[in-house]
């Protein structure tokens, strides 16, 4: 495990910041978050999950010259071919909005019965920035769109997203709950489990 004693997060989102220090720590593995290291934002300019996480991951160890991981997620809708999907959190344009972006997904599925939908996630961890085997896990969590928003939790797209297994969307679950369910709980565990195996 010594080869990720500390790895640099490339996000600055500060929910993922705090999940991922939580569920690193216990395996000794430090984290820092780029922007305390000065490491501005990556570019996203890919149209898959992949590949965006491997740029981020990729822009963050080479600059910290540190074992660097990065997340690129979002959600993928049956009947719009697969969006917002890597456009999520831009989905209505800048500045980014949950709002905006939530109020535009209902309008896009106006009048269409299909109503399916997962969240995506794909975690990168890369050793160095050139790192030619980087570590690649994903997770998938399936579902429906409402189009009435019920919760007052999560954030992003939760409040119209229903997990079909509890009857209650994102924003509803408890959190324990949701991060058993979640696309980013499955692709952490995966994760970890392979973190472990360097132990």
């Amino acid at each position: 495990m010594s080869e990720f004693s500390r790895l640099v997060i490339a996000s600055n989102n500060p929910g993922k910041l705090i999940e991922f220090k939580r569920l690193l720590t216990p395996l000794g593995i430090g984290t820092v978050p780029q922007a305390e290291l000065g490491i501005a934002e990556a570019d996203e300019p890919h149209a898959s999950f992949v590949e965006n996480a491997l740029a981020k991951a990729r822009h963050a160890s080479r600059l910290a010259g540190l074992p660097a991981l990065a997340d690129d997620s979002g959600i993928c809708v049956d009947a719009l071919r697969g969006a917002p999907g890597v456009q999520s959190a831009r989905y209505a344009g800048e500045p980014r909005s949950d709002r905006r972006n939530n109020a535009k997904l209902i309008a896009d599925l106006a009048g269409v019965a299909d109503r399916r939908a997962h969240y995506y996630c794909m975690l990168a961890l890369m050793r160095h920035g050139d790192d030619p085997e980087p570590m690649l896990v994903e997770g998938r969590w399936d579902g429906t769109i409402v189009d009435t928003p019920r919760g007052e939790g999560g954030f992003g797209y939760d409040p119209h997203f229903l997990d079909p297994a509890t009857g209650m969307t994102g924003a509803e679950l408890p959190l324990a709950r949701k991060n058993e369910l979640s696309h980013r709980g499955k692709a952490m565990r995966s994760l970890l489990d392979r973190l472990r195996s360097y132990a």
